[in-house]
């Protein structure tokens, strides 16, 4: 059984294959392997060593990268490099732990790692991932020793003109252990600088450089010691599914970077990302000083009904039904939450330490059930603003986060309740075309894929019965996934939002609606460009195991078995979609985002186009609103500022390295807090926008009328929200001692426009669009292709 999917990590499933192909596409694998070899050790492991069935897992995964990914490569020597290169990263990507001589001592892994995983016996020989994790962790336990010494005895100097390669990536790794000490004092000077100047900065963004107190040296000393600890604690309670884990990633994304391994924790992970549903007592947990915090409760989850919990609260132990508990106190909060998710209808007991009663304990027993994660649903908003003629203009802003879909893995049992993007789309379209939109923005920023069935769909809402992609497959054959609806359900003004964050089944539908020319692409340079589509291979078919509980589930194996083109025969591979439009974006000058920045990825090529008819409802509109937008841009303050911001940036990115010199960080934090603060000034002196904005959740499409005002409002906390989520809470590229430049999080809360610049500005783009069909009245020129 398996599951397809294309996202930035995706779902699909091939048209009239009987397949349901979410976002990775599934493969019909029928291969099956003898059960003898994976039941040949029944012993328990020892620490640190292979589980019983995980060399039979990693043989499996790499037989299927062989026979089923996109490039058809074999584990070769090639790939063998590869995967040794890409384990060491993994575990130390700056390259700050491992010796030269570590390397040369395992060297003779580098091309041997293909024959030590595929082998006659069936079972790969996980020595090398063991060995060098073992390896690792000597060299970290050392590193956090030297610091706790030096945070113990030395006195750090801030007032020297050193400075630390803060991205040692391509950096050699140290010759020897003075050298890495070298490396590692470094480091710990500018952790301490940072929490100096955490101090020293005022939190009010005001540029004004507080007194260091007098506790403050022994303060951060401890804080550093206890972070160091917590680090090494973590990787020292790695057990063997954790190693596995990251040594089969390896081996993935030595193929490319979107296959990997999914342990049975992250195959939840992804199937809830998708699904957007889960089995659990509906609780956000996060870890604080080693202790499982509750930080907020879903409504109508077990917990939140209860009544027994809140937030704050602390879990120390977990029970499952009438086992004992085990202690959760410094547990990897992951693990934590895999001990609490469960089937539905199943116990758990959870000991408890309430928030204001630290010295008690009590034991609180929940039934799991199906928590629906609502908050990443598919949400309108309707914006009403003067026209500049005396009436109104209503635009509707459909945010979409990703393409998501069902998604069922082994032991969910069909349980979880059916999502689909185009059924939530479509019940917003029609209460937005109810309340008399005059056109809709489709805000698919940061939405990084989903599923390759529901894309299809959901760009039938707006084209019909005509190619939305094709798919190819390793032996040439391509595939034309089509949408099979009869009529459009929209056929208004369309404008399509996005950002260098919008991936996979999102390039599907804007390359798909660009390319028949039935909306406007407005947003950053390009998107991100991912081309690839995956598939779900669960291996709990292939590895027999006289234990079949979900804590013995071999986890599954995420494939790249194809590649998708726009229907004009290009990839987004790499590339990505160019808006017709482009908007001034910090985004654009990093160089750490995008497929094109990812090791090992494929390259961009065409085929031949399909058969399709464009609706030419863009291109006679395109160089004008490209002029209006041009003319706004280029006098609008915000984007102003956002031009200074990508030209600090591109200075910044060019230098990888951070001053050590307390002072001089200082003064480029004042600096920044300065003009911060006459920006936020500048802002605060702007006239308000006469808009009226309303926010329209699933649960309102169906009431009459419209919900209150979302704005003009007085709470603060929806203002925030309005600033982060239509600016999808990306977080920009800054400096290092640098304040946030981001605008909106500060003078922007009473402003949509400052809350959100590329936003406000698709609005202005999409009144024009408007404005210019009304007046042209053209009607819908058919190209064919």
């Amino acid at each position: 059984m398996q599951t397809i999917t294309c996202h930035s990590d995706d779902h699909n499933s091939s048209r009239g294959s009987g397949l349901k192909i979410f976002a990775l596409l599934a493969l019909g694998i029928f291969l099956r392997f003898n059960a003898w070899a994976a039941a040949e050790n029944t012993n328990a492991p020892p620490a640190l060593a292979p589980g019983p069935n995980d060399g039979r897992i990693a043989y499996v995964t790499a037989r299927l990268l062989e026979e089923y990914h996109y490039s058809q490569h074999p584990l070769d020597k090639e790939m063998s490099e590869k995967f040794f290169d890409g384990y060491l990263d993994s575990l130390d990507p700056q390259h700050l732990f491992f010796l030269k001589s570590d390397i040369a001592e395992f060297s003779h892994y580098r091309t041997n790692l293909d024959n030590l995983t595929i082998n006659n016996r069936g079972i790969a020989d996980l020595t090398p991932a063991f060995q060098i994790f073992e390896r690792f962790l000597e060299r970290l336990k050392q590193r956090v020793a030297y610091d706790e010494k030096l945070l113990k005895h030395d006195r750090f100097s801030l007032d020297t003109r050193q400075s630390v390669l803060l991205d040692r990536r391509e950096a050699p790794y140290p010759k020897n252990l003075s050298e890495a000490r070298r490396l590692w004092q470094e480091r710990l000077v500018y952790d301490y600088l940072q929490e100096v100047l955490g101090r020293r900065i005022s939190p009010t963004n005001s540029g004004v450089i507080l007194p260091l107190p007098k506790s403050a040296s022994k303060d951060i000393a401890d804080k550093l010691t206890r972070h160091y600890h917590w680090q090494l604690h973590l990787f020292a309670t790695w057990d063997n599914n954790d190693i596995l884990q990251t040594y089969l990633n390896a081996l993935t994304h030595a193929y490319d970077p979107h296959s990997d391994y999914l342990n049975v924790g992250h195959a939840q992970d992804f199937s809830i990302g998708m699904s957007l549903a889960l089995f659990g007592i509906g609780a956000e947990l996060r870890s604080e000083d080693g202790y499982c915090t509750i930080i907020s409760l879903v409504a109508g989850g077990p917990a939140a009904k209860s009544k027994q919990i809140k937030p704050q609260d602390r879990i120390i132990a977990v029970a499952q039904g009438k086992q004992p508990p085990v202690d959760v106190v410094d547990m990897d909060i992951s693990k934590i939450v895999q001990m609490i998710r469960g089937p539905k209808g199943t116990e758990v007991h959870l000991t408890v330490i309430p928030v204001d009663k630290p010295n008690s304990r009590h034991v609180v027993t929940l039934i799991r059930d199906e928590i629906k994660l609502e908050d990443q649903e598919a949400k309108a908003e309707l914006i009403e603003m003067p026209d500049g003629h005396g009436a109104t203009n209503r635009l509707g802003v459909i945010d979409l986060p990703s393409f998501y879909a069902t998604v069922d893995l082994p032991g969910d049992n069909g349980d979880l309740s059916q999502k689909s993007t185009t059924a939530d789309v479509k019940r917003l379209i029609k209460k937005l075309e109810q309340e008399s939109v005059n056109g809709i923005i489709l805000d698919l920023r940061n939405n990084g894929g989903g599923s390759l069935e529901e894309a299809v769909d959901f760009t039938g809402l707006f084209v019909t019965n005509g190619p939305v992609v094709l798919v190819r497959s390793p032996d040439g054959h391509v595939a034309v996934d089509q949408d099979t609806s009869t009529s459009a359900l929209y056929r208004g003004p369309l404008v399509v939002l996005v950002n260098r964050f919008s991936a996979s089944a999102t390039e599907i539908v804007a390359g798909a609606l660009q390319d028949y020319g039935r909306a406007l692409i407005v947003g950053d340079t390009s998107t991100y460009g991912k081309g690839t589509v995956q598939n779900l291979n669960p291996l709990h078919p292939f590895i027999w195991s006289p234990d079949e509980s979900t804590s013995n589930d071999p986890g599954t194996v995420k494939i790249t078995i194809r590649k998708f083109y726009r229907i004009s025969g290009a990839s987004t591979q790499l590339k990505g979609v160019t808006p017709d439009i482009v908007l001034p974006d910090t985004l654009n000058a990093s160089a750490e985002i995008g497929e094109s920045s990812l090791p090992d990825a494929m390259p961009w090529d065409t085929i031949p186009r399909a058969d399709y008819s464009a609706l030419n409802l863009v291109e006679p509109y395109r160089s004008e609103l490209r002029k209006l937008s041009d003319a706004r841009v280029t006098t609008n303050q915000d984007f102003i500022y956002i031009r200074q911001d990508i030209d600090e940036f591109k200075k910044l990115q060019a230098d990888k390295t951070a001053s050590l010199n307390e002072q001089e960080a200082l003064n480029q934090a004042e600096q920044n807090a300065l003009r911060q603060k006459a920006r936020d000034a500048e802002r605060a002196q702007r006239k308000v926008p006469n808009e009226k904005i309303y926010e329209i959740t699933l649960e309102d499409v169906n009431k009459r009328g419209l919900p209150p005002l979302l704005w003009p409002t007085n709470t603060m906390a929806v203002a925030t929200n309005r600033a982060t989520l239509r600016a999808g809470a990306v977080t920009r590229p800054v400096a290092p001692n640098a304040l946030s430049t981001t605008p909106g999080l500060v003078a922007g809360l009473n402003n949509p426009a400052t809350a959100d610049p590329w936003l406000y500005e698709t609005e202005h783009i999409l009144e024009d669009y408007v404005s210019l069909m009304n007046t042209n009245e053209a009607r819908p020129i058919i190209a064919s292709h």
